[in-house]
């Protein structure tokens, strides 16, 4: 006979104690490392005032033009440029601009796509109407100007 036993039952258990810090700390994390802004804006920004706005249900469907004086004049000027995505382009590339935005919706919401203008309230309107007459050509006929609302005193 021998002095050790086999043990024939073992038991399995996983410790679960540390599940609800473990799930804390990822939940802090995915917080603290989500981006909420899409884009970095590029151009000024001061929005007109409104009195009558309305706000849009289907935000997947809207692409942003912005309409400013370059933040940064020593490499871009000082005349108003237009910002779309992340990159500042001439009038003349919104038709290719808005082209990409339409293949990446379906086929049957690519008619829908929004153009939301955010333009700054000291750009001229000669910019603007460029802008327009270019967004006509590319057949994106909805168009969102973007502004705050008025302040009630």
């Amino acid at each position: 006979m021998s002095k050790f036993k086999k043990k024939t039952s073992t038991s399995q258990n996983i410790p679960t104690s540390a599940l609800p810090d473990i799930i804390f700390m990822l939940l802090f994390f995915f917080m603290v490392t989500t981006v909420l802004r899409e884009q970095e804006i590029l151009v000024e920004q001061k929005i007109p005032q409104a009195t009558q706005l309305q706000k849009l249900e289907k935000k997947t469907l809207i692409s942003y033009l912005y309409i400013g004086k370059p933040k940064n004049i020593a490499m871009f000027g000082t005349e108003p440029r237009v910002q779309a995505n992340d990159v500042l382009i001439n009038t003349k590339d919104i038709v290719l601009w808005v082209n990409q935005e339409k293949d990446k919706l379906s086929e049957a919401e690519r008619d829908q796509i929004t153009i939301s203008m955010k333009a700054d309230r000291e750009v001229k309107m000669g910019p603007i109407s460029d802008v327009q007459f270019e967004l006509r050509e590319a057949d994106a006929r909805k168009l969102l100007y973007a502004a705050v609302g008025k302040v009630q005193n």
